[in-house]
């Protein structure tokens, strides 16, 4: 069969998706909302060999075995099922960005190796079937299917979870420059993670108020409002990291960097910038600004001692073939 390449994007999550309905299938707790980051990317190509023993996982120019090449054998499998057929795969993946540091790099790789893979195996889905083929690998990959700002329905079964774009990426002039403060994949993964999200006594109380923050911050991109898309951006982001200090064992992603940064962002916006603050499952600080607010931005993080680098990003694409 003939190679096929695609390329997805991360994409930074405004309401976060922490815990799963249904692990297997990672049917989540709750609905989420997003952007993808045009200029970070994931490229894979997918080739089934009917001379091929094995699987083959190529990730950035360094062959793979253990966990990675079983995650990615595994799904492979869901496309095998799919097409009824029984090759195997050789898989080469390159990110131009750090991987597991909390900049979704699971959610592009298994974006552009649902579509590189499926079509490889001949499979046209829809972009509906593409996201809920994308959950299987890595929930948040449901997100980085489509375009620009992207909501992904939470669902209660594979049929009914998957992620649809609510704008497009030029709908909303929004920029994401990310404070790099540890470029180190995390100890605890997401996936690890999400399992601890049930133990936290502050997990009901978090999910309780997920569907009014929804709300609030799909209002809030639709009638482009920063003040509140920052208020809700913030305030799910810290019930988030509630959860996963209060999880058995807990989960400490900050750095004290992290927290300087927080600290800093919150005084700026209180100045009268258009800035705000989200963290994933990592130490690395999203910082959501309208464009106008770059160049002061950059200028004021790099006098911040303990950042290591600045990547700037905007609304992306979502996955597609190259």
């Amino acid at each position: 069969m003939e190679s096929r390449t695609a390329v997805a994007h991360p994409n930074i999550a405004f309401i976060k998706y922490w815990g799963n309905r249904d692990a297997a299938l990672r049917i989540p707790l709750n609905g989420s909302i997003s952007m993808n980051l045009a200029g970070l990317e994931t490229r894979t190509s997918v080739r089934f060999d009917g001379s091929l023993s094995s699987d083959q996982f190529i990730l950035n120019d360094q062959n793979q075995t253990g966990k990675p090449l079983q995650r990615v054998s595994a799904f492979l499998n869901v496309i095998r099922n799919l097409a009824n057929q029984a090759q195997f795969a050789q898989v080469e993946s390159k990110n131009n960005f750090p991987l597991g540091a909390g900049i979704a790099s699971s959610a592009s790789a298994f974006a552009a190796l649902a579509l590189a893979g499926s079509q490889a195996a001949g499979l046209a889905l829809p972009e509906k079937d593409l996201s809920r083929l994308a959950r299987l690998g890595s929930g948040s990959a449901a997100r980085s299917v489509p375009g620009g700002y992207v909501e992904w329905q939470a669902g209660y079964s594979d049929a009914d979870s998957f992620a649809c774009s609510i704008a497009g990426p030029e709908y909303w002039n929004l920029v994401d420059l990310i404070a790099i403060v540890d470029p180190l994949e995390k100890v605890t993964g997401s996936s690890e993670g999400h399992d601890l999200a049930a133990t936290s006594p502050l997990n009901p109380l978090r999910q309780s108020g997920v569907n009014e923050r929804l709300a609030i911050c799909r209002e809030a991109i639709l009638k482009r409002d920063f003040a509140a898309f920052a208020e809700v951006v913030e305030a799910d982001s810290h019930w988030m990291h509630a959860v996963m200090r209060t999880s058995n064992p807990p989960l400490y992603y900050w750095r004290p960097e992290t927290e300087v940064i927080l600290w800093q962002v919150l005084a700026w916006r209180k100045a009268g910038h258009a800035i705000c603050a989200t963290v994933d499952a990592g130490p690395n600080v999203h910082i959501m600004a309208l464009e106008n607010e770059i160049a002061w931005l950059k200028a004021e993080l790099t006098q911040i001692q303990g950042i290591k680098d600045l990547i700037l990003a905007r609304p992306g694409p979502g996955a597609v073939l190259v």
